[in-house]
């Protein structure tokens, strides 16, 4: 039975309605799978409407892409490593809590980016390659500029951002299949920091339980 239609607003509120309805179609069904005539009756809206906002389809498949990734690159802050207030463990943790909270509140959009957006086209292809490649961009130099102030160790700076990139990927992807809380969010930040600290970041002190492990092991005697 098709929806109620609802009553007039503004037009941004309009975008933002149609965009909620065609987002969440798009994760539980995918792309291909969901039509304009889903979206309109999901929103409530007239066909006609519809129109107004977007050409097609995948115009508003785009426009979801664009502002989700938009919206992960804004929660993304360059490291200083002059700021008294926040050394730069505590930059790090704040950059990956911010990537996995948004990721989390936002599971639909999440699913989305990194199970829908790929294939389907080649000029959208494109579009999420230059939204990756400027991530790693910004992911390599930040670990330059910290490999020439020691607090990264030495490799390829581009090699340990796409492994930074791939793991942060597949945690995230794991944790919407899953259904983890954004109260998760926490945990999951600490565990993500502690898996790079063990690896070539050189801030802060390590990780408790690897500190207790070498404590032990120094406590050993020796045979």
């Amino acid at each position: 039975m098709p929806k109620r239609r609802r009553e007039a607003l503004p037009k941004a509120e309009r975008r933002q309605q149609i965009l909620a309805a065609a987002r969440d179609l798009f994760a539980r069904r995918g792309y291909h799978q969901t039509t304009i005539d889903d979206i309109v009756d999901e929103a409530g809206v007239a066909r006609g409407t519809y129109y107004l906002y977007y050409e097609d389809k995948r115009a508003i498949f785009s426009d979801l892409i664009d502002r989700f990734s938009q919206r992960l690159s804004m929660a993304i802050d360059r490291i200083v490593t002059d700021d008294e207030s926040r050394s730069v463990a505590d930059q790090v943790r704040a950059n990956i809590r911010a990537i996995l909270g948004l990721c989390l509140a936002e599971r639909a959009m999440t699913k989305i980016l990194f199970t829908d957006a790929a294939g389907i086209d080649a000029a959208f292809d494109r579009k999420l390659s230059t939204f990756y490649d400027a991530v790693v961009q910004l992911l390599t130099e930040s670990l330059r500029d910290g490999q020439t102030l020691g607090i990264v160790r030495d490799g390829e700076p581009r090699v340990l951002a796409y492994l930074t990139l791939g793991a942060l990927k597949e945690l995230l992807y794991q944790a919407v299949t899953l259904g983890l809380a954004e109260e998760s969010a926490d945990r999951l930040t600490e565990q993500m920091y502690d898996f790079l600290a063990l690896g070539y970041l050189r801030v802060g002190a390590p990780p408790r339980h690897i500190r207790d492990t070498r404590s032990r092991r120094a406590r050993r005697p020796r045979g």
